[in-house]
């Protein structure tokens, strides 16, 4: 499927387990809590709409789920839940997401959400693969990791 040497510089899912154990899980957890938190964001965003923005209700959700997932990530490689759940992303060379990386992250979340087929195989590659990766994670090289003490 992929050439373990492009990467070399994360944790080795058969030596160093402990960094996937249960992140599958834990990134099914933080979703929740994200979902939580994007939804108090929207209904913030109401308010301070005059409730205007329920006329286009579905693309208020998608902007501040888009713009909370990437302003997360780019500022500390996770989102909040994920910080939470004790998670976070990681380059291929074993380095924390930018700004771009954050970005094209989150287009990639946003394009398989959209396309119900495409986040069940995801779901299942995440419970599936070695590295507990997504389609988007196997896509950009990035992979969710238990945090280092």
């Amino acid at each position: 499927m992929y050439s373990d040497q492009i990467y070399d510089q994360l944790p080795d899912p058969q030596r160093q387990s402990a960094f996937y154990e249960t992140v599958a899980i834990k990134r099914g957890l933080a979703w929740v809590v994200d979902s939580i938190i994007v939804a108090m964001l929207v209904m913030l965003a109401l308010v301070f709409t005059a409730f205007l923005g329920a006329f286009v209700f579905v693309a208020l959700w998608m902007l501040v789920s888009f713009a909370y997932r990437v302003t997360t990530i780019a500022s500390g490689s996770a989102t909040w839940g994920m910080r939470l759940m004790a998670i976070e992303f990681r380059d291929w060379r074993g380095q924390r997401l930018g700004l771009p990386q954050a970005f094209l992250h989150t287009l990639g979340y946003a394009v398989s959400i959209s396309i119900l087929p495409l986040q069940l195989v995801s779901v299942v590659c995440m419970f599936a693969t070695e590295r507990g990766q997504s389609l988007t994670d196997m896509a950009l090289g990035t992979v969710a990791l238990n945090r280092r003490a």
